[in-house]
């Protein structure tokens, strides 16, 4: 005989509620990630540690330390290409980090709207 108005596996209203404290552990595990990320840094560095750059989990630059050899009044597109790779490698490790940590609590599902 055919089971009526349930889910698949015969549970019924039980599997939902299974599902909702599932879904609300995730929803918890994810707000603690965030957290954490928030908490996070990420340095990097061009010109051979010329130019070192720390961001932080909220996307945002922290600190950019520029050695004092690295300026060179003849050459100022030179540091200016060495800041901007700090800059760019630092929210590309940062990115990573926290999509990482993120992938630790969802188990790699595509959440929309989290990263």
């Amino acid at each position: 005989m055919a089971k009526r108005g349930g889910f698949p596996g015969g549970g019924g209203m039980g599997n939902m509620g299974a599902m909702m404290k599932q879904a609300q552990k995730m929803q918890a595990e994810l707000a603690k990630a965030q957290d954490e990320i928030k908490d996070m840094e990420y340095e990097a560095t061009a010109g051979g540690g010329m130019v070192k750059v720390v961001a932080t989990g909220d996307m945002a630059i922290k600190s950019i330390v520029i050695d004092p050899e690295a300026v060179d009044p003849e050459d100022v597109d030179l540091l200016q290409d060495m800041v901007l790779a700090a800059v760019n490698e630092a929210l590309r490790g940062m990115s990573d980090v926290s999509a990482q940590r993120l992938n630790s609590v969802t188990g790699g599902m595509n959440i929309p709207g989290l990263m």
